[in-house]
């Protein structure tokens, strides 16, 4: 029980420490975030609470969540819709978007992930881009610089996701670094044509596949990924690795 809590404690003082000075962006009332959430009772609330002091529209897909993820995302005021069955992160983003694509002055769009990963600090950053330059989407790479000293991917991490590109000739062919980087910012162009049919992992290997085909204009934007106790107790081992390999092959024998 120690353990658990000391993990949460950390994640948040990490979130909390990362976003320092966020909190001055422009206004990001045209923007949502469109966040997936399975089991992640334990930080939800606060990881959406510090979303929106800067970004005060934010769309929280609860898929099928045993636990009280629907109750804390409700208590964190952000809006919620619930699966009723477990559907996977792929459905519960198509769900998101097309939820956040129906509000009015909606322009700009976000996945951004429940467990406390992603940055605010990156978002205000891709969004004031995406404003700015000729682009459609921008997603984030954790290879867009120089290796640092205190780099946090793990190894086994950084072997799937290079291997994942070096498999995908429309990853290569686009330029991409980092194919499963989850972390996006797109237009209303994107959020209107979107089209995710994978349920799983694979869900990212159809947005690079729907970017190449349909001509969406791209550029990646490095970021900081928050490797927590928490958060790779959830999803780094090497199972998951080879499950993000093979949801990858199954989405490109899709007609």
């Amino acid at each position: 029980m120690e353990e658990n809590a000391l993990s949460y404690f950390n994640i948040m003082d990490a979130i909390q420490t990362s976003n320092t000075g966020a909190h001055a962006s422009p206004d990001f009332s045209d923007t949502w975030l469109v966040v997936p959430c399975y089991n992640e009772g334990t930080v939800i609330r606060e990881v959406l609470m510090n979303a929106r002091l800067t970004f005060p529209n934010i769309v929280a897909v609860n898929d099928g969540s045993p636990d009280n993820s629907a109750e804390e995302i409700h208590a964190s005021g952000a809006h919620l819709v619930n699966h009723p069955v477990n559907l996977g992160q792929g459905a519960a983003i198509q769900t998101g978007v097309e939820y956040a694509r129906q509000q009015p002055g909606a322009r700009y769009f976000v996945t951004f992930d429940a467990d406390g990963q992603h940055q605010v600090k990156d978002v205000v950053r891709m969004v004031e881009r995406l404003r700015t330059e000729e682009l459609d989407i921008i997603v984030g790479t954790r290879f867009g610089r120089p290796r640092a000293e205190g780099d946090q991917v793990p190894w086994i991490k950084r072997v799937v996701l290079r291997t994942v590109v070096m498999l995908s000739p429309k990853t290569r062919k686009l330029g991409l670094t980092d194919a499963h980087n989850g972390l996006r910012v797109f237009n209303q162009k994107v959020a209107q044509e979107l089209n995710i049919r994978m349920s799983g992992m694979s869900h990212a290997s159809e947005f690079i596949d729907q970017i190449a085909d349909r001509g969406w204009r791209i550029a990646e934007e490095p970021v900081d990924i928050l490797y927590t106790e928490y958060s790779m107790s959830k999803g780094q081992s090497l199972l998951n690795g080879v499950n993000i390999l093979a949801d990858g092959f199954l989405a490109r024998r899709l007609p």
